[in-house]
């Protein structure tokens, strides 16, 4: 089973990947910890790695690719970014999009990373915005479109554990049998 869980910055995806990788006993693949990675061996923050990539489209297709070919030739998976839903496709047996208010997602990003709220949100709107705009002209996906998602999850609801609890509860309660066939992605470009 692929499950692909994906929002944005401080909505829990990682806790929560993690969670149901630990439940099901699958193989966690973080694309935020790739790019992560990929920016620290550049010496460059993840703010400043999102506007270099603006200008050079090779570095989230290298990372698209990675996570596109994972999600096409691995089972027990739980494939976490993102754009992690859009690039599984109809490889993916659940799509979970979680996301919070911004106001929600700095203060959390402000408590993981150690800095100001205010520095956290100003970040984050500096790489969504980097992010929004590369994924549209990279691969036409509109990351607001959020029909391609079996569950979406306002996390500022609930603590982890609940959230975790509700998308493992989606996941055993699905028959197969029943299943009328899963949502075509369409209007998605993989030119990596």
């Amino acid at each position: 089973m692929l499950l692909t869980v994906s929002g944005p910055p401080g909505s829990g995806k990682s806790t929560t990947a993690a969670g149901l990788a630990e439940t099901f006993e699958y193989e966690h693949i973080s694309g935020g910890d790739i790019f992560r990675t990929l920016a620290e061996e550049r010496g460059l923050s993840p703010v400043e790695f999102n506007e270099l990539a603006e200008e050079d489209d090779q570095i989230d297709r290298d990372l698209d690719r990675r996570l596109y070919d994972i999600a096409a030739e691995r089972d027990g998976v739980v494939l976490e970014s993102r754009l992690a839903g859009w690039l599984a496709g109809d490889d993916a047996d659940f799509r979970f999009w979680l996301d919070a208010p911004l106001s929600v997602r700095a203060e959390r990003i402000a408590d993981r990373e150690e800095k100001s709220v205010e520095t956290a949100r100003a970040e984050t709107e500096r790489r969504e915005a980097s992010e929004s705009k590369r994924y549209m002209a990279y691969y036409d996906i509109p990351i607001d479109d959020l029909s391609i998602y079996d569950v979406v999850l306002n996390t500022a609801r609930w603590g982890p554990e609940p959230v975790l609890d509700t998308l493992v509860a989606a996941v055993e309660a699905y028959d197969a049998d029943a299943d009328e066939g899963k949502y075509p992605v369409t209007g998605v470009r993989y030119e990596f």
